[in-house]
C-alpha cells in the first residue's frame, strides 16, 4: 500500500498507474464550518437577489447584470481567491472552487460572475506588473468595475492561435495600436476591462488590457442566443485602437502562456459551476415528480421516473467527488510552490498546470453530466418541461453551452490523451513499465486464487482493472499507429472516455471508502450505493470504448487477444442496480430535493 507521503505527491495524470489512498484524498465532507458557510452564502444570495429577478435578467435589462456583480462584490463573493493586499479575501482554491458551485445555478448570472472572476480578471492577476494589479484587481475584486475577455475571433475559436487581430507599435513608441475583431465576448457589453489578444509583427501573439473608452474600441450589439439570454455576449471592434504601452501584459509573443493556463482553471471551475447548476435542477425536477399525479399516483413512484432521479444523483455525486479531489490536489501544489519560493500567481498557475489533464476531464463530465440532469428534468416534466413558464426549461437552454465553451468537449477529450502522452514522452509519467506489466499478463493465465482482502476489495479492484484496459489499449495505440496517432481522433477520444470513466469511478470509491470509515458501513449505505451502481456501469461503458478503439487499429490474433484482456479488465459482478436505485429515489424524495 502507498505510504502517506507518497500519496499526497501524486502528479498530474499519475493515478493512471498508482493507487491513492482513501485517508488522503479531500472528499465535500471535509469542508470546514467556514466553507460550509460561504456555500450557504451563495446560495442564500441566488434565492434572495438572483432568481426572484431571473426573468428581468433575461430580457438584459440595462444596468441590472451590473448592479448584481456590484452586490455579490459587496459581499466577498467575487474576491475570495485574490490577495489581501489587492482587496481580495485571500481563501483556498477549495472555497474558490465552492463558491463557483454555490453560483453555479444562477443562470445568466453564474456566467456573468465566472467570467469576471475568471478568465475577466486573473490574467491580470496572474500576469500583470505590479502597477497594473495595483490598477485593476481591487476594483475588479469589489465589482467597481467589470471584467471580459476577448480571444474568440469569428475565424478562430479552438484555433486561438490563428487570431487575426493585429497590435503594431506607434511610431511615437506611446502606444500598441490594434485592428480586428472579437466575438462571443462574455460581459462584453457592459465590461469596464478587457484581456485581448492581438500579434505583433504577424507572429507574436500577444496580451493587451483594453479599457472601455480607449480611441478606437467599440462593440456590437447584444447577440440573441439560445440560452443564457441575460448574459451580455457581443463582438468587439478595433480600428486603429490606442492602447498605451503599459497595458501589454506579461511579455511579447507570449499570450498563448495567459490564455491556455487561464483556461486550466477555468475548466474545473466550469465543472463546479454545472455541479450547481444541476443540483438546483435535480432539485427542481425531484419536486414536480412529488407533486405531479398521473394515475391518482405522484410520478414520482414510478420505477421510470425513479430511475431518472437516481441517475442524476448518482451522476452528480461522482463529479464532486471528483471535483474535490482534484481541487485539494492543485490546493496542495499551489502551497508546496509558494514554499519553495514562488511567487502567489506563478504558484496557482504551476498547479493548475501540473493538474490541467484532470482539469480537462472535469470540464468534459461536469458539463455533461448538467446536460443529463436538464433533459431528464424536461422529461420528467412531460409537456410542461416544453413550457417558458417553468424554470426546467431555461435550465435545459441555458446548459448546452457548457460544452462548447472553455474549450469544446471534443478538444478538451484530445488534450485529456495528448497530455498523458506527452508527460509520458517527456519522462514525467511512466506509462511505459506499467503498460508492459500488461502486456505480460495478458500473456499469462488469469489467476483466479488470489482474491484480496478488506473492505471494499472488490472495487478496488476493479479500478485496478479499468486503468489496465486503459493502459492496454492506449499503449496498443501508441505502438501500432505511432505517429499517426494524432489524425487518429476516434481513437483518442476513446481513450479519453476510458480515462474519464475510470478517474470518476476511483473517486467515488475513494469517498466512500474514506466516509465508512468515519462513519461505519450502516451510515454510508446511500453512498455506497451510488458508487456501486457507477462503477458497474461504468464498466461497460469502458468495454464498449475499448472496443471501439481496438476495432479500429487492430486485427487478427492480436485483437482476439486484446479483446479478451478487456473482457477480463472490465468484468464485475452482477449487482441489483434496480434496487440501488430505487433506495436512492426513495432518500430523494424524502429529502424534497438532492440533499446528499
Amino acid at each position: 500500500m502507498e505510504t502517506t507521503k507518497q500519496a499526497k505527491a501524486l502528479q498530474g495524470g499519475e493515478w493512471i498507474i498508482r493507487e491513492s489512498n482513501p485517508a488522503e484524498t479531500f472528499i465535500p465532507e471535509d469542508f470546514n464550518e467556514e466553507q460550509q458557510m460561504v456555500m450557504d452564502m451563495c446560495a442564500q444570495f441566488l434565492d434572495t437577489e438572483v432568481l426572484p429577478i431571473v426573468e428581468r435578467i433575461d430580457k438584459l435589462e440595462q444596468g441590472l447584470m451590473p448592479s448584481l456583480l456590484v452586490k455579490a462584490g459587496e459581499q466577498g463573493l467575487l474576491s475570495t481567491s485574490f490577495p489581501e493586499q489587492y482587496g481580495g479575501l485571500g481563501k483556498d482554491f477549495i472555497t474558490s472552487t465552492i463558491v463557483n458551485e454555490g453560483l453555479g445555478g444562477g443562470h445568466s448570472f453564474s456566467v456573468a460572475v465566472a467570467a469576471h472572476t475568471g478568465i475577466g480578471s486573473l490574467p491580470i492577476l496572474y500576469f500583470g506588473t505590479e502597477e497594473q494589479k495595483q490598477k485593476y484587481i481591487p476594483k475588479l475584486a469589489s465589482g467597481e468595475w467589470k471584467g471580459a475577455y476577448g480571444l474568440t475571433e469569428p475565424n478562430s475559436g479552438s484555433d486561438a492561435l490563428g487570431a487575426k487581430t493585429t497590435a503594431r507599435l506607434s511610431d511615437d513608441g506611446k502606444y500598441y495600436i490594434l485592428n480586428g475583431q472579437k466575438c462571443w465576448i462574455t460581459n462584453g457589453g457592459f465590461a469596464d476591462v478587457y484581456t485581448v489578444f492581438a500579434k505583433i509583427d504577424g507572429d507574436k501573439f500577444t496580451g493587451f488590457i483594453v479599457e472601455r473608452g480607449f480611441e478606437g474600441f467599440t462593440q456590437g450589439p447584444e447577440e440573441h442566443k439560445m440560452g443564457i439570454k441575460g448574459s451580455s455576449t457581443v463582438q468587439l471592434y478595433f480600428q486603429d485602437c490606442k492602447v498605451p504601452v503599459e497595458n501589454l501584459l506579461g511579455e511579447i509573443g507570449r499570450g498563448h502562456i495567459i490564455a491556455f493556463n487561464i483556461l486550466n482553471i477555468g475548466r474545473l471551475k466550469l465543472c463546479a459551476a454545472a455541479l450547481g447548476g444541476s443540483k438546483r435542477a435535480a432539485s427542481i425536477a425531484i419536486q414536480y415528480a412529488k407533486t405531479r399525479e398521473q394515475f391518482k399516483l405522484p410520478i414520482a413512484k414510478f420505477g421510470a421516473i425513479r430511475h431518472k432521479m437516481a441517475e442524476m444523483a448518482i451522476r452528480m455525486w461522482v463529479c464532486e467527488s471528483a471535483l474535490y479531489r482534484s481541487s485539494k490536489w492543485i490546493d496542495d501544489k499551489e502551497h508546496e510552490l509558494m514554499e519553495s519560493g514562488k511567487s502567489f500567481a506563478d504558484a496557482l498557475l504551476g498547479a493548475a498546470e501540473e493538474y490541467a489533464i484532470e482539469c480537462a476531464m472535469l470540464k468534459v463530465f461536469g458539463s455533461e453530466v448538467l446536460d443529463y440532469v436538464v433533459d431528464e428534468g424536461v422529461q420528467i416534466h412531460g409537456g410542461n418541461g416544453f413550457s417558458d413558464e417553468y424554470l426546467i426549461s431555461k435550465a435545459y437552454r441555458d446548459s448546452r453551452i457548457n460544452r462548447i465553451y472553455e474549450g469544446t468537449n471534443e478538444i478538451n477529450r484530445l488534450l485529456t490523451v495528448d497530455m498523458v502522452l506527452k508527460r509520458a514522452m517527456k519522462g514525467k509519467l511512466d506509462l511505459m513499465g506499467p503498460a508492459m506489466a500488461v502486456q505480460k499478463e495478458l500473456m499469462s493465465i488469469p489467476d483466479f486464487g488470489s482474491e484480496e482482502e478488506g473492505a471494499f476489495a472488490k472495487e478496488r479492484k476493479y479500478i485496478a482493472n479499468f486503468k489496465k484496459a486503459i493502459l492496454m489499449v492506449a499503449g496498443a495505440a501508441v505502438q501500432k499507429l505511432m505517429m499517426q496517432l494524432d489524425k487518429e481522433q476516434e481513437v483518442l477520444m476513446n481513450i479519453a472516455d476510458m480515462a474519464i470513466e475510470a478517474y470518476h469511478a476511483e473517486s467515488a470509491l475513494l469517498r466512500v471508502m474514506k466516509l465508512t470509515s468515519l462513519r461505519g458501513e450502516a451510515a454510508t449505505a446511500l453512498e455506497t450505493d451510488i458508487m456501486r451502481t457507477y462503477l458497474y456501469d461504468a464498466a461497460d461503458r469502458i468495454n464498449k470504448s475499448g472496443k471501439d478503439a481496438l476495432n479500429s487499429f487492430a486485427d487478427g490474433d492480436e485483437l482476439r487477444m486484446m479483446h479478451i484482456g478487456l473482457k477480463r479488465f472490465t468484468k464485475v459482478d452482477p449487482f441489483n442496480t434496480k434496487d440501488a436505485r430505487r433506495r436512492i429515489s426513495d432518500r430523494l424524495v424524502a429529502d424534497n430535493g438532492y440533499k446528499i
